[in-house]
């Protein structure tokens, strides 16, 4: 499961809308792929359609994506949005990562 902050989600909805996605029907694609100063990294797009081997989660009435690898380094996660002066954007909150990098943007297990 991968949980989305109401802060989150009211981003993700104001960015669908400004990019052509509907929060409805569309979703947010959440992945991993190797890279990053800590050696995996954190990804997050909108998609129009699943893959045959998605997986699929409905949290905050977002639809999130999740491909079966990179689901296995992200269960439990939660996506929040931090926004204001010292704001960093969206932040994965990942109990598997056992070092993150300054950026938050990269992870190790």
């Amino acid at each position: 499961m991968i949980k989305v902050s109401e802060s989150a989600k009211t981003k993700i909805a104001q960015l669908m809308a400004e990019e052509g996605f509907n929060i409805a029907v569309d979703y947010v694609r959440v992945g991993v792929k190797s890279g990053g100063c800590s050696g995996l990294s954190y990804e997050l797009k909108f998609d129009h359609s699943l893959g045959e081997n998605d997986k699929l989660f409905e949290e905050e009435q977002v639809k999130i994506a999740v491909d079966k690898k990179s689901f296995l380094y992200l269960v439990g996660t939660t996506l929040e949005f931090s926004g204001g002066l010292n704001g960093k954007g969206f932040v994965f909150n990942n109990p598997n990562a056992n070092r993150t990098c300054g950026c938050g943007e990269s992870f190790s297990l």
